[in-house]
C-alpha cells in the first residue's frame, strides 16, 4: 500500500516532468532533469550512501553513477551496479528523453520494471540483471534501439514476452532465471539476427528448441539450461559458426550427440551434463582445438572416449561421471593442457590409469571411483602440488602409493579405498597438513602406522578399516583434535587401547573392531561426550567395562567378543542390547535387570559362586583394611557432622539477620564458576524472557567467556530447574544446548547454559540485515532445520527411555555464533513412558499456533505432538511468516494459510518466502515444504518419526555452489 500511495503521489510530478521536457526551453531542461532523478532516488534505499552526491544544488552530471552528453548536458547513461540499492525504480526515469543506457544489476531492487519505460525510446542498454523485481515485464517492443537487454535473475512473472522477437538490433538478450509459467522457445527468436549472448536458463521452458534458434546465425552463447528442454539436440547447430559456448546442462534432452558438433571449431565450453542424451561421442569433437570446458555427466553415453581429447591444448575441466563409457582411456589427456578438473567415475574403463593428467601443475580435483582401471597408480601425481581433491577408490589398482602422493600439500582428502594398493603408509604423510579426509579402506595395505599421522591437525575422518596394519595405536592420533570419524577395524592392530584417544573432543564415531586388541577399556573414553558410535567388538580386551561409560548416549554400541568380565549396566544394556555383549563368557547383568529388560546375558548371582574363593581373599584385606581406617573416619564423620550442624545454625542466623544464605551449587561440564559472579547479573544484559523465567548475558571474569543464566519464576522455579537439570544434565547432543549448572537456594533458582550469540531463530528470521536483506538465507535455513531435527530425533530414538520436549517453537531453537541450532527450554518436557500409548500428562504444555490438534481432546501424547510443532518451525523456514498472523483469518493459523495454497504449483511458490526464493533453491525449498507438511498431518499416526524426518531433511540438502556471474552455468559440480 506504501508503494501505491507513493505511486499516486508521483503523478502530479510526472505531469511537470512532462511540462517541462515538452515545452521550456532547453538551458531549463537540465532542472527538469534534476527533479527526475532525485525522484528516483527518493523511491530508493541507499545504506552505504552513493546517492549522497545527488542534490538540488549539483547539475545532474555530477551526480555518482550519472553520465551526460557532452555537448546538449542532457543525461545518457546510469550506472548503479551492485551499491546495495533497495526499494523500487520510480516512473520519473521515464522523462529522460536522452537515455541511452540504464545499468541497475546486483542490487535488492523490487517492484516491478515501470511500463513508462517505452518512452525512453534512445535507450539501448537496459539492465537490471540479479535483483528481486516481480511482475509481468511490460511490452518493450517500442525500444527499437535496444541492444542490450538484461532482466535475468528476478522474479517476473506471467507469459514468456514474445514481444521480444520485434527488437531486432538486440545483440544481448538475458531473461533466464525468471517465475515464467511453463511455456515453449518462442519461435520468433529466429528474428534476432544480431544477437551473440542468449541467457534463457531456468525459465520454465518446455518443448523441442525449435529450428529458429539455429537461424540467430551471431549467436556466440545459447544457455537454455536449467529447464525441461526435451527430444534431440538438432543437427543444425552446425549454421552457427559462432558459437562459443553451449549450455544444455539439467534438461530433458535425449538422442545422441549430432555430429555437426564438430563442426563448431570456436567452441570453448560445451555442456550437456544431467539429461538422457545416450550414444557414442562424435569423433570429431576431439578436433575441437580451442574446447576448455567439456561435461556430459550423469547421461546414459557409451563406447570410448575420442582419442583426441589427448591433444587438446586449452582444456580445464572435463566430466563425464555417470555414464557408461568404456575402454581405455586417452593416455595423454592432460599432457598438453592445463586441466584443472577432471571427473570421469562410475563408467567403465579400463587398463592403466592415465598418467599425465597434472603434467602442466594445474589439477586440483581427480576423481575417477568406480571404474575397472589397474596396475600401479603412477608415479607423476607426486608432484602434483595443487591436488586438492584425490579419488580413485573402486577401481582394481594394485601395488604401492608414491611416497610424494601421500605428503601432497594442498590435498583436502585421498580416498584409495576399495582397490588392491599394498604397501606401508609412508611418513611422508605427515606434509600433507591440510588433509581433511583420509580414505584407505578395503585394500591391502600394511606395516606400523607412521606417528607423523599426529601432524594432520585437520583431518576430520580417517578410514583404515579392511587392510593388513599392525603394531599398537600409535598414541599421536590424539593429536588430532578435529577427528569424528577414527575406523581402525578389520586390521591386526594390538597392544591396548591409548588412553590418549579419551582426548578427541568432537569424535563422534569409533571403531577399532576386529583387531588383536588386549588390556582393559580405558576410562577416558568416557570424557568423549560427542561420542555417538562405539564399537570394540572381536578383539581380546579384559577386565571390567567402565562404569564411566554409562555418561555416554551413544547411538550403537558392540562391545561383543571379547574377554570381558563383570556387570552390565542398565545404561550400557539399553544403549546396545545383548547383541553388544554376546560373547564375553564372564559378562552378566543383574537378575532384577535380567528379567525386565528380557535379557539373554547371564545373571550376576550365578557368577558369584564361580569366584567366591578369589573374592574370600579379597574380601579379607579389605576387612583388615577397613579394620585400620575405621577409627580415623569414625572420627572425620563426627567432625563433618559437627562442622556441619554449626554451618546450619550459622545460615539461619545469617537469614535472621536478613543475610543471604549460601547457594548450593551443582555443575553438569568443566567450566569454572562461581556462584557469586553468576548471581550478580545486571538488568541491562537481559536478552530474553519466557514461561519459565528471565534470561540474562554475563560475560564470566577471568577471561572464561560468556553464558546465558536464567533466574527461574517463582512458584513453579524448583519444578522447572527439577526438569531442565535431569534431562539436559545427562543428555549430550551438538544440537541440544548445554546446562553448565545450576544454583539453588532458598526462593531462587537460576540455571547456566552455554549463550548463543545468534539467538533464537524466531528472531533471526525476522531480523533483516543492512538493506533489507534477511539475516538467514535458504542455505543457513536449511542447516538450522537439519540441526533442529538431529537434536529433536536424539530425544525420541536415541535417549531411554525417549523424551517428549512438549514446547518446540522457533524461540526454543537457538543459534550459536555458526547459526548452529540448539533445542532449549525443557521446562514442561517429560520422560515417555515405553508403551505405544504414550504417555498421559496432566496439563497442557505448547504455545499457540505450535500445538498439535490432538491435544484438543487428549492429554495422552506422543513424540508425534513434537513432530507436529517441528513442522510448523519448518513452515516458517519456508515461509518466512510467523505462527498466527490476523492475515491468516479469525482463528486460523500458519498450517491452514499454507494449506489453503496448496492446489497448484503457481500458488505453492506464493508460500515460499519471496526474501531468500530463487529459481537456484525454489525446488529445494518446495521439498522442504512437502516434509513441513508431512509433519503437520491432522492425524498423529500419519505422521513420520523425527528419524524419517531428518532422512528426509538430508534428501533435501540445497546445492551450494554459485556462478560467479549470470552468464555462466549455475550446475557444475567436480566432487
Amino acid at each position: 500500500m506504501a508503494k501505491i500511495q507513493k505511486l499516486q503521489n508521483s503523478l502530479p510530478i510526472l505531469a511537470i516532468f512532462l511540462f517541462l521536457n515538452f515545452f521550456v526551453q532547453p538551458s531549463k531542461s537540465l532542472t527538469s532533469e534534476t527533479l527526475a532523478l532525485l525522484h528516483f532516488k527518493e523511491q530508493l534505499n541507499d545504506p552505504l550512501n552513493y546517492l549522497d552526491s545527488w542534490k538540488n544544488s549539483e547539475s545532474p552530471c555530477n551526480f555518482y553513477g550519472i553520465t551526460c552528453d557532452k555537448n546538449t548536458g542532457l543525461v545518457t547513461e546510469i550506472s548503479l551496479d551492485n551499491k546495495s540499492l533497495s526499494g523500487v525504480i520510480s516512473p520519473s526515469i521515464f522523462s529522460l528523453q536522452s537515455l541511452t543506457s540504464l545499468v541497475l544489476p546486483s542490487n535488492l531492487l523490487s517492484g516491478k520494471l515501470p511500463s513508462e519505460l517505452t518512452n525512453c525510446t534512445n535507450l539501448k542498454v537496459l539492465n537490471v540483471t540479479g535483483n528481486n523485481m516481480n511482475g509481468t515485464i511490460p511490452d518493450l517492443s517500442k525500444l527499437t534501439k535496444l541492444e542490450v537487454l538484461d532482466l535475468s535473475i528476478n522474479y517476473f512473472s506471467g507469459e514468456f514476452p514474445t514481444w521480444v522477437r520485434n527488437l531486432t538490433s538486440l545483440v544481448a538478450l538475458g531473461l533466464g532465471d525468471n517465475d515464467f509459467v511453463e511455456g515453449k522457445i518462442p519461435e520468433t527468436l529466429g528474428n534476432l539476427k544480431k544477437v551473440y549472448w542468449l541467457y534463457l536458463a531456468g525459465s520454465n521452458l518446455i518443448g523441442d528448441i525449435p529450428e529458429s534458434v539455429f537461424e540467430m546465425e551471431a549467436l556466440g552463447t545459447l544457455d537454455i539450461s536449467r529447464n525441461q528442454i526435451s527430444g534431440n539436440f538438432s543437427k543444425s547447430v552446425n549454421k552457427l559458426k559462432n558459437l562459443w559456448k553451449i549450455e544444455l546442462f539439467q534438461n530433458k534432452l535425449t538422442g545422441e550427440l549430432p555430429v555437426e558438433l564438430a563442426d563448431l571449431s570456436l567452441l570453448q565450453e560445451f555442456d550437456a551434463s544431467n539429461n538422457q542424451m545416450c550414444g557414442k561421442l562424435p569423433l570429431g569433437i576431439g578436433n575441437l582445438k580451442k574446447l576448455t570446458v567439456f561435461q556430459v555427466f550423469k547421461n546414459n553415453f557409451s563406447g570410448e572416449i575420442p582419442p583426441g581429447f589427448g591433444d587438446m591444448q586449452h582444456l580445464k575441466a572435463f566430466s563425464v561421471y555417470r555414464n557408461s563409457f568404456s575402454g581405455v582411456f586417452p593416455a595423454n589427456l592432460g599432457r598438453f593442457s592445463p586441466l584443472n578438473s577432471i571427473d570421469i567415475s562410475e563408467n567403465k574403463f579400463t587398463g592403466a590409469f592415465p598418467k599425465y593428467l597434472c603434467q602442466n601443475g594445474n589439477l586440483q580435483f581427480l576423481l575417477a571411483i568406480e571404474n575397472s582401471f589397474s596396475g600401479e597408480f603412477p608415479s607423476t601425481y607426486s608432484s602434483c602440488k595443487p591436488l586438492q581433491r584425490l579419488r580413485v577408490s573402486k577401481n582394481q589398482l594394485s601395488g604401492k602409493i608414491p611416497n610424494g602422493v601421500w605428503g601432497l600439500p594442498n590435498v583436502l582428502m585421498q580416498d584409495f579405498s576399495d582397490n588392491e594398493f599394498s604397501g606401508t603408509m609412508s611418513p611422508e604423510i605427515g606434509a600433507a597438513t591440510s588433509l581433511n579426509q583420509l580414505v584407505l579402506s578395503n585394500n591391502r595395505f600394511s606395516g606400523e602406522l607412521p606417528k607423523e599421522l599426529g601432524k594432520l591437525t585437520e583431518l576430520e575422518r580417517l578410514y583404515l578399516d579392511s587392510n593388513d596394519f599392525y603394531g599398537t595405536i600409535p598414541s599421536e592420533l590424539s593429536k588430532l583434535k578435529q577427528i569424528s570419524s577414527l575406523h581402525l577395524e578389520k586390521n591386526s592392530f594390538s597392544g591396548s587401547i591409548p588412553s590418549e584417544l579419551g582426548e578427541f573432543p568432537k569424535l563422534a564415531d569409533l571403531n577399532l573392531a576386529s583387531n588383536l586388541l588386549t588390556g582393559s577399556i580405558p576410562n577416558s573414553l568416557s570424557t568423549m561426550t560427542s561420542l555417538n558410535f562405539l564399537n570394540l567388538s572381536h578383539n581380546r580386551l579384559t577386565g571390567t567395562i567402565p562404569t564411566s561409560l554409562d555418561n555416554l548416549k551413544l547411538s550403537s554400541l558392540d562391545l561383543s567378543n571379547n574377554q570381558l568380565s563383570g556387570e552390565v549396566s542398565l545404561d550400557l544394556l539399553t544403549m546396545g542390547g545383548d547383541k553388544a555383549f554376546a560373547g564375553n563368557k564372564e559378562l552378566c547383568v543383574d537378575e532384577s535387570i535380567r528379567f525386565s529388560m528380557n535379557s539373554g546375558l547371564g545373571g550376576c548371582s550365578g557368577k558369584a559362586a564361580k569366584h567366591k574363593l578369589n573374592k574370600l581373599v579379597v574380601s579379607c584385606i579389605v576387612l583388615l583394611s577397613l579394620a585400620v581406617l575405621m577409627g580415623g573416619l569414625l572420627l572425620i564423620s563426627y567432625l563433618n557432622y559437627k562442622q556441619s550442624h554449626e554451618a546450619d545454625d550459622e545460615e539461619k542466623l545469617d537469614e535472621a539477620k536478613g543475610k543471604d544464605p549460601k547457594w548450593k551449587l551443582e555443575s553438569f561440564h568443566h567450566v569454572e564458576l562461581d556462584a557469586d559472579e553468576i548471581c550478580d547479573f545486571d538488568e541491562d544484559n537481559l536478552i530474553g524472557s519466557g514461561g519459565t523465567g528471565k534470561v540474562y548475558r554475563l560475560d564470566l571474569k577471568k577471561g572464561c567467556g560468556t553464558v546465558a543464566v536464567k533466574q527461574l519464576w517463582k512458584g513453579n522455579g524448583v519444578k522447572v530447574l527439577t526438569r531442565e537439570m535431569e534431562i539436559l544434565g545427562k543428555i549430550r547432543h551438538r544440537n541440544i544446548v548445554k546446562l553448565y549448572a545450576s544454583l539453588m537456594k532458598e526462593g531462587s533458582n537460576i540455571l547456566v547454559f552455554e549463550y548463543m550469540p545468534n539467538g533464537n531463530l524466531f528472531e533471526a528470521l525476522h531480523r533483516d540485515i543492512k538493506a533489507g536483506k534477511p539475516e538467514l538465507d535458504w542455505y543457513q535455513r536449511y542447516k538450522v532445520a537439519l540441526g533442529a531435527a538431529k537434536g529433536i530425533a536424539y530425544l525420541h530414538h536415541d535417549c531411554y527411555p525417549p523424551i517428549i520436549h512438549r514446547d518446540i517453537k522457533s524461540t526454543n531453537i537457538l543459534l550459536d555464533e555458526d547459526y548452529e541450532a540448539k533445542v532449549s527450554d525443557f521446562g514442561v518436557a517429560k520422560v515417555s513412558e515405553i508403551s505405544s500409548r504414550g504417555s498421559e500428562f496432566s496439563c497442557f504444555a505448547g504455545t499457540h499456533g505450535y500445538m498439535a490438534p490432538e491435544m484438543a481432546y487428549t492429554l495422552r501424547v506422543t513424540e508425534k505432538s513434537d513432530i507436529y510443532s517441528f513442522g510448523v518451525v519448518l513452515l516458517e523456514l519456508v515461509t518466512g511468516r510467523k505462527p498466527i498472523e490476523e492475515a491468516y483469518g479469525e482463528g486460523k493459523d500458519l498450517v491452514y494459510w499454507t494449506s489453503t495454497h496448496l492446489n497448484d504449483k503457481e500458488r505453492v511458490i506464493e508460500v515460499l518466502d519471496q526474501k531468500v526464493v530463487s529459481a537456484l533453491v525454489q525446488e529445494d525449498m518446495i521439498k522442504v515444504l512437502r516434509i513441513a507438511t508431512l509433519c503437520t498431518t491432522k492425524l498423529p499416526n500419519l505422521r513420520p518419526s523425527m528419524k524419517e524426518v531428518v532422512n528426509r531433511l538430508v534428501d533435501a540438502e540445497p546445492w551450494t555452489f554459485r556462478s560467479s556471474s549470470k552468464s555462466e552455468k549455475k550446475g557444475h559440480k567436480f566432487f
